[in-house]
């Protein structure tokens, strides 16, 4: 068991999280003609849009309450009722949901009975769906901010199986997909060829592969999401075989999932990794009564082989990782899968996950305190997002950027780290990674009783006669 070091600092320096609601936001792009609103100042959400159009290098559809020093005060319920009406009838979009801020929050705002009021006044708009979040963010992260907003879309769009008439198994391909935070559009896009390849049909919730590929449409703008899960898949969630369920962050909304539908849940922790990847396919053969497919296996061996092949590079090497739960866990079992020491594990938040990652010690903190520990404990690689570049620069290391953001590469956001192809490409970048910056090259030696006339054996004259031969 870890021990878990918690916060001995008045403030972040260098902060590693971002907030709940930017989690929240991630969760509503998923689906298909979905808005996020935050509720709380025009500034608010400015932030969170500034760190997707980074991200992901698209428009991001993201609205705001706009709540002033006024509504601050008095009370920002009109706000958020008028915000809905407004977003409802200009986009008529399929899914809205209002995510609360800190500023709402320390306010008081209760944006649940605010849903209640727009759905009294304006009956018009019953075909839209409305879910109100608490995700403040003075605590939690993005893991925390999308576990939630993906928990509360299940408890108001997913019907109770009495009342719906759905059982497990009655569409007897499809597979429930609950995945989180960290899953890539390039993640999703090789787990459903991995789904196919068993012949199941997975359906994503959400799916941002669809909607957050990069992908040109048609439509020269959109005010809503295009693609992602369509919001009225989710009411035949109760007729899958199985639900899959990737992150811990994720129990909750599985836990609720089951508890409507009555769906048997497979949970895996991660898909980064041999093993991670083994429990995958063997929870998917027990699904769809189908054996491995042997380009699978193929695979298999392949990263098998990148693992003998990195060994030499990244046996005993010293790691600092710095990412949410989820993610941190995820790298910890691929990199120690490799014998390699996490010297440096820091993270945003405490959650229950923690306690059972196979590190010594887990700092709650920031970009500062991976910066320290791993000073003084002789890291030799990072991994981290784009807030940590400077980070490894001081340290004198490579960087592996993962996480979110990723704002100063092109293309992290599709990257592909899932999978056996996928772990089997992270095993070479960060093979690669530790060639390119070592340091600890042996010099070149020349023995003083070597034979060589005497020109050879100064300097110049002998880095010549070297570049000769």
């Amino acid at each position: 068991m870890a021990d878990i070091l918690k916060r001995n600092k008045a403030l972040s320096v260098n902060p590693l999280k971002a907030s709940q609601p930017i989690g929240g936001s991630l969760a509503t792009l998923g689906f298909n003609r979905a808005m996020p609103m935050l509720h709380g100042s025009q500034g608010c959400t400015a932030f969170a849009k500034v760190f997707f159009v980074r991200h992901f290098r698209e428009p991001i559809p993201l609205q705001s309450t706009a709540m002033d020093q006024g509504s601050s005060v008095m009370g920002a319920d009109e706000n958020v009722v008028e915000g809905i009406k407004t977003i409802a009838e200009k986009s008529r979009p399929a899914l809205i949901t209002i995510l609360t801020t800190g500023l709402a929050e320390t306010q008081g705002a209760d944006v649940h009975r605010n849903v209640r009021e727009f759905r009294e006044a304006n009956p018009e708009f019953a075909d839209v769906a409305v879910v109100a979040v608490n995700t403040p963010d003075f605590t939690g992260s993005v893991e925390t901010g999308f576990a939630a907003t993906l928990t509360e879309i299940i408890r108001a769009l997913v019907p109770d199986a009495k009342e719906a008439g759905t059982y497990p198994g009655k569409r007897k391909r499809q597979v429930n997909v609950l995945v989180n935070y960290m899953l890539t559009p390039g993640d999703l896009e090789a787990l459903r060829d991995i789904f196919e390849q068993f012949q199941l049909r997975p359906v994503f919730v959400p799916d941002i592969s669809d909607s957050l590929d990069g992908c040109l449409t048609d439509e020269d703008f959109s005010p809503v999401t295009i693609g992602g899960t369509l919001v009225s898949e989710m009411a035949t969630l109760g007729d899958a075989l199985a639900t899959v369920v990737i992150g811990p962050s994720l129990a909750k909304a599985a836990e609720l999932l089951e508890q409507k539908t009555g769906v048997p849940t497979y949970a895996l922790d991660h898909l980064y990794g041999l093993k991670a990847n083994d429990a995958l396919m063997s929870a998917l053969a027990e699904i769809s009564g189908n054996d491995v497919p042997e380009h699978i296996e193929r695979q298999r061996s392949q990263l098998q082989d990148a693992m003998l092949d990195t060994h030499f590079m990244l046996g005993q090497l010293r790691i600092a990782i710095a990412a949410d739960a989820d993610l941190l866990n995820a790298f910890v079992d691929q990199v120690q899968e490799m014998g390699a020491e996490v010297v440096a594990a820091v993270t945003s938040c405490n959650v229950p996950l923690l306690s059972r990652i196979p590190v010594a010690s887990i700092k709650i903190g920031d970009l500062e305190d991976m910066e320290l520990i791993g000073k003084a404990n002789k890291v030799q690689l990072v991994i981290g997002n784009s807030h940590a570049v400077d980070t490894a620069e001081r340290l004198g290391t490579p960087i592996l950027r993962a996480g979110f953001p990723l704002y100063d590469i092109i293309g992290g956001y599709q990257k592909t780290w899932i999978g056996y192809r996928g772990s089997r490409q992270t095993l070479f970048d960060l093979a690669n990674l530790v060639i390119n910056y070592s340091h600890e090259e042996i010099p070149v030696y020349r023995s003083v009783y070597a034979q060589k006339p005497a020109g050879e054996l100064t300097g110049l004259n002998s880095s010549k006669a070297l570049s000769c031969h």
